[in-house]
């Protein structure tokens, strides 16, 4: 097949790794293509009306990668620098994420090409609104169900389902998830991701023999999911060391006041002015000495130029595809013995509670936030203990045990259905 409508970096990262799980599992070059490319890719222009009155249009994209285990589903992320390869990336990572998690969902992503932060309160509706309304012919809560990410949140989920809502002319609760809890929302879906992250650093934990009392963490990325992570492992007595957001990067062996951060972020909305006295260069961030470092930004930050240089035991990738491949390579083969919790497990607390949130949903019956955390950890136990024993009895990496067992499930999928889906 023609790669290049997927061009770029990220994608470029996805593929890589597929070639390798898939020399790992001897598949052959014809089965390849119709297991990496996308079903369906969809873009559009959203054009809206600005607060001064001139028309701006944005473009907005859709990547479905496949419907043969079910809907498929991914987040919508508002970012400048979107792009095509990037989301089908992270529409292809997706699914192999559900389908290490036993989920019966295809991976899916999309979003547009704009600065959130540009964006009046009016704006950032007019846009939500819109994209949605283009997106209406290809998605469905048994087509292609949205979720939040990078750039949107709970109140932009509510726009989506209204405005599909209003289409079909009732309440369709299942069509997003992340929305608020007073809006057909699941408790806890907002914290699932960071929590998730959390609990597997735990995991991790124990099959290493650390003590969480008086270990170290920096989190790259103190968004909802770092934020919430940072949390977390402070309840379990982590001490925090190390901090960052796009506008600045901290660090501090003595560790920071998570909480105070969290309220500081709340009020001004950026990290900047927390603690100055602590700045660090955000590339040397990556390379302090701490027992857990969690990527929870974006993609690409752990390459061939800085992966020999780190210095944790646990590297926990909060964000899709943070350790690019020629960096896993350098970190397999340092003699480090940094555990790897990748991402299509570390992260997969989200897309488990959203489709808990859709199950509900669908339902109409809803649970309590406990019930959706116990539900949570034992999917995540599940998917933990499959990853550590297949790397162990095949002596692969940690990544490649996860990439194997959800890409056996779908090639099996695809298998026993035939061609078409």
């Amino acid at each position: 097949m023609n790669s290049a409508f997927y061009s770029g970096p990220v994608f470029a990262m996805a593929r890589q790794q597929f070639v390798d799980v898939s020399d790992y599992l001897e598949i052959q070059p014809d089965e390849r293509d119709r297991l990496l490319y996308p079903k369906r890719a969809i873009a559009v222009s959203c054009p809206i009306h600005r607060d001064n009155g001139e028309t701006a249009v944005f473009q907005g994209f859709r990547v479905q990668h496949h419907l043969t285990l079910g809907p498929t589903k991914g987040g919508t992320r508002f970012s400048p620098t979107l792009e095509i390869g990037e989301v089908a990336a992270l529409a292809v990572w997706m699914s192999w994420k559900c389908a290490l998690a036993g989920l019966p969902y295809g991976g899916a992503k999309g979003g547009v090409a704009v600065d959130p932060f540009a964006l009046s309160r009016r704006e950032m509706e007019a846009l939500s609104r819109r994209y949605m309304q283009e997106m209406i012919p290809f998605v469905g809560s048994h087509i292609d169900v949205m979720a939040p990410d990078m750039g949107t949140n709970e109140q932009v989920m509510a726009w989506f389902m209204d405005t599909y809502s209003m289409y079909k002319g009732s309440t369709v609760n299942e069509i997003v998830t992340g929305k608020p809890v007073f809006a057909g929302g699941t408790a806890g879906r907002r914290e699932a991701t960071g929590r998730g992250v959390v609990h597997l650093i735990g995991r991790a934990m124990e099959h290493l023999r650390i003590e969480p009392a008086g270990a170290t963490a920096i989190v790259q990325g103190f968004g909802n999911v770092g934020a919430v992570a940072a949390a977390c492992l402070v309840e379990r007595g982590v001490r925090v060391t190390g901090i960052s957001d796009h506008t600045i990067a901290y660090f501090d062996p003595k560790g920071f006041d998570v909480a105070a951060a969290q309220a500081h972020v709340a009020e001004t909305g950026v990290l900047r002015g927390f603690a100055d006295y602590a700045a660090i260069d955000p590339q040397q961030l990556l390379c302090q000495r701490c027992d857990v470092l969690i990527p929870a930004a974006v993609e690409c930050v752990i390459t061939e130029d800085n992966a020999a240089r780190l210095e944790c035991r646990i590297l926990a990738e909060a964000a899709n595809g943070p350790t690019t491949p020629g960096a896993d390579k350098i970190i397999a083969e340092s003699g480090t013995d940094i555990f790897v919790i990748p991402d299509i497990l570390c992260n997969a607390g989200g897309v488990i509670v959203s489709y808990f949130e859709w199950v509900q949903g669908l339902q109409r019956v809803f649970w309590d936030e406990a019930e959706v955390v116990e539900r949570l950890y034992r999917v995540l136990d599940r998917s933990f203990e499959q990853v550590i024993r297949r790397a162990e009895r095949d002596c692969v990496t940690n990544r490649n045990s996860a990439l194997a067992i959800g890409v056996d499930k779908v090639r099996a999928a695809k298998a026993s259905r035939g061609l078409f889906p």
